[in-house]
Formats: C-alpha cells, sequence, structure tokens
C-alpha cells in the first residue's frame, strides 16, 4: 500500500502584486497598470533530472544488456485548499514502469520525495515516500499511483505591508517613478522570493543514479 507523504511546518507564497476586486481578472488591463495575481499555493513540478529511475542487475554495470526495470513519474496534478490559516496542498502523480524480464509476479518498491524549495534555490523542508509498482505474472508492464501533501502556514506567507504597498499603488504616466519596476529594488526582491516557493516531487536518487540520468 503507497503511503502518502505530509509536509508540515513550512511557509508557501502568497504574493499579491495587484489588488482586485469585483470582476478583475488576471492580465486585465486597469488605470495605472496590469492586475496581475499569483496563488497562495506553491507551484507544483518535477526537478530535472529526477523524473526517471533505472535499476540494474547487477546492480553495479551500466550495459544496456543489464537493465532491469525502468520507470518515470507523470502525470503530476496538484489540489490546493487556501482557505483558513493553513494552506493545504494534496500531490498526485503515475508511475509507470517496465521490467526486462516477463516472468513471475514481482513488486518492485522506488522511493521518492516531496521537497519545498523557496525563492528558487533553498530546500526547506523534505520527506522521502515509497511506492511499489506490481508486475503479473508475464508482464513487462506495470503502473501506480503515489500521492504527498503539505500544510502551509499563511501568516507565515504574507508579504510586508510596506513591501504589498509598493507592488500594488498606481502608477500614472509622467510620475517620476511610473517606469521604475519596484522589483528592481533589492529589499523589494528579496522580500517576494522569500516567500515564493515550490513544491517538487520525484524519484529519491543515488549520486550514481543522477550522473546516469544526466549522461545517457
Amino acid at each position: 500500500m503507497n503511503r502518502p507523504v505530509s509536509l508540515r511546518n513550512f511557509a508557501a507564497p502568497l504574493i499579491v502584486l495587484a489588488l482586485v476586486t469585483g470582476c478583475t481578472r488576471e492580465g486585465a488591463i486597469a488605470e495605472g497598470g496590469i492586475n496581475a495575481v499569483r496563488s497562495a499555493c506553491p507551484v507544483v513540478g518535477v526537478p530535472a533530472g529526477t523524473g526517471d529511475i533505472t535499476l540494474f542487475d547487477p546492480a553495479t554495470s551500466r550495459d544496456a544488456s543489464a537493465i532491469d526495470v525502468t520507470a518515470v513519474l507523470t502525470n503530476v496534478s496538484s489540489t490546493c485548499a487556501e482557505t483558513g490559516d493553513q494552506i493545504v496542498t494534496n500531490v498526485a502523480f503515475d508511475v509507470f514502469a517496465r521490467r526486462r524480464d516477463a516472468g513471475a509476479a514481482r513488486d518492485v518498491t522506488l522511493p521518492y520525495f516531496i521537497t519545498v524549495v523557496r525563492g528558487g534555490e533553498s530546500v526547506i523542508a523534505k520527506r522521502v515516500g515509497h511506492v511499489t509498482v506490481h508486475f503479473d505474472a508475464g508482464q513487462q508492464r506495470a503502473s501506480a499511483q503515489a500521492t504527498a501533501s503539505s500544510s502551509v502556514a499563511r501568516a507565515a506567507a504574507t508579504l510586508p505591508e510596506e513591501v504589498r504597498r509598493r507592488l500594488t499603488e498606481r502608477r500614472r504616466a509622467g510620475d517620476a517613478d511610473a517606469a521604475v519596476d519596484p522589483l528592481t529594488d533589492p529589499s523589494v526582491r528579496q522580500a517576494v522570493l522569500s516567500a515564493t516557493f515550490e513544491a517538487m516531487v520525484g524519484f529519491q536518487l543515488t549520486e550514481d543514479q543522477l550522473r546516469y540520468n544526466a549522461t545517457r
């Protein structure tokens, strides 16, 4: 049985680039600029090089003839509840596997991770889980589904009021700062980065497996 992974006690993004009300929508042109809204939910994705895994038999060989099982992690989807003090994100994905020999029934357990990255570079939380794919007798292909979840404190993601004001204030043509992007200010840019988070899922690979994925 696949076990869900849960991450807790980290912040997720709440970046408000424009205050919107009524029927205003993302990308709408309004007086003073363009409204842009970013969700408090973290962006979900798969880090490069971690979406597939190859098992060898013997394990030390890297010959094509020694490939035992290959698997890909795909169809990543997420649902997010933004109400209340906690932002809960549930991530689901499929694992499709293929084995070399269509012999007896076999179970193969593969490790995967969910990690939260802050500002595009700092890993602030990580958990590892396992998903088992079952090969029926005589079958070379198998699949399974796995899930992971995160619970986010909304308060930790809210931008400082001064930063919110600078990002959302109206600018009129002719004003001295009309053409100045507030994100060119290092303090504003850093505040936005600090409130930007990603939830990443992928196979938990060894250093050798990462090198194989990078060079094959």
